[in-house]
């Protein structure tokens, strides 16, 4: 059960990281997004409480601020899961199964493309080319790059 001592807890550690982000920036408008990027980094999405603090440090709204946030996919406003599991859906990649892929992975995990595992361990997501068409249908996890997948392939991936 959580607290208002451990809420309070997490208010002000959220302060203090918030603190040490802003330290990096003048309080300018051209900053927002350099700082939005860090607080993506610290926190792994823009949590409301963040953006709060931004607004009031760059002195600007924080609609102004969800503007930025949504325009640009780089940015989330729900907690992502520590392994961001990326299926390629390009024209390569399609054509040699991605959907099924894609399917098998949704299925194992328990989870639509665009969600997060309730324990906040994966996340999945479609985009649109990884760039790696020779290794296609591809699968990334966090920063490796996974070729020539199958439903089969993915399902293992995922049990390593």
């Amino acid at each position: 059960m959580i607290t208002l001592a451990d809420l309070d807890v997490a208010r002000i550690e959220l302060q203090e990281k918030m603190g040490e982000i802003f330290s990096h920036h003048r309080s300018d408008r051209e900053n927002l997004i350099p700082i939005l990027q860090e607080i993506q980094e610290e926190f792994n999405y823009l949590p409301k409480e963040a953006i709060h603090e931004t607004a009031r440090y760059l002195n600007i709204s924080e609609s102004t601020i969800y503007g930025v946030a949504t325009f640009y996919t780089q940015f989330k406003l729900t907690p992502q899961g520590r392994k961001v599991v990326r299926v390629c859906c390009g024209t390569a990649c399609h054509v040699r199964g991605a959907a099924r892929v894609l399917e098998e992975l949704e299925k194992t995990l328990d989870i639509e493309a665009g969600e997060t595992t309730d324990d906040l361990e994966y996340s999945l997501e479609t985009v649109a080319c990884l760039g790696s068409c020779a290794l296609a249908p591809v699968v990334t996890v966090n920063d490796a790059v996974y070729g020539r997948m199958t439903p089969e392939k993915a399902r293992q991936l995922l049990q390593k």
